[in-house]
């Protein structure tokens, strides 16, 4: 008798225990579901902003830049005019103006020496690129693991409200996980796509801006 109430005892405690952690953990969750959907808004205007970003880039830097560097590199090589004069009327970005000078206010370095501050230079404006996509490339991971969690904390409410028949409160929860979802993929896939955009116009970038150190380098020996 005395080892029956010590096993009763011990599952009852057991079970309250067990009750205690459940609980606690679903005030966790449940206290997390309006941060969770505070910052999938965010992310939302986030991309809003990246899109704007992306058409201002598009009509004013990359209209810009894929005219005037290829215009700056055939003017470099026919050698009519000093090397300076076609740097500062190229129409390039002053950045971009401030690293070709960089190339030529050196005249005592030697030709490994310009190589290797062409190469910094370089490296320098890859760096800035990388910081602009950066931010897309981070939503693009984040968005679904918020829009997950959006969904997941609804449920066990809704589960509950299944089990004791109030539909209202289970279609309130389930409206609640899919908009999560649908809003944390729908992030994602348009921070996707900027970065992808820009990745590849970042590309060209790079190998013009690199083809024409190359030139002024080779004007310099």
């Amino acid at each position: 008798m005395l080892l029956t109430n010590l096993t009763v005892e011990g599952t009852e405690a057991a079970a309250s225990s067990g009750n205690f952690l459940t609980d606690v953990m679903r005030v966790i969750a449940n206290a997390m579901q309006y941060p969770v959907v505070i910052v999938l808004l965010l992310m939302f205007a986030c991309v809003v902003v990246f899109l704007g970003w992306l058409a201002a880039e598009y009509f004013t830097e990359r209209r810009h830049l894929n005219v005037k560097l290829p215009q700056l590199l055939d003017r470099l090589k026919e050698g009519y005019d000093p090397i300076e004069t076609c740097i500062e009327e190229s129409g390039l970005l002053k950045r971009q103006k401030a690293a070709l000078f960089e190339l030529t206010m050196h005249p005592d370095l030697t030709p490994d020496m310009r190589e290797a501050l062409a190469v910094r230079l370089i490296t320098e404006e890859q760096v800035r690129y990388d910081k602009i996509v950066r931010f897309s490339d981070l939503i693009v991971k984040l968005g679904p693991v918020f829009g997950l969690l959006g969904t997941l904390i609804p449920l066990g409410p809704g589960i509950i409200a299944l089990g004791q028949g109030d539909t209202a409160l289970l279609s309130s929860s389930m409206l609640m996980a899919f908009d999560t979802t649908i809003l944390g993929l729908v992030c994602s896939a348009i921070a996707l796509i900027v970065s992808s955009v820009r990745k590849a116009w970042y590309r060209n970038y790079m190998s013009l801006l690199e083809t024409v150190m190359e030139s002024v380098l080779e004007l310099e020996r």
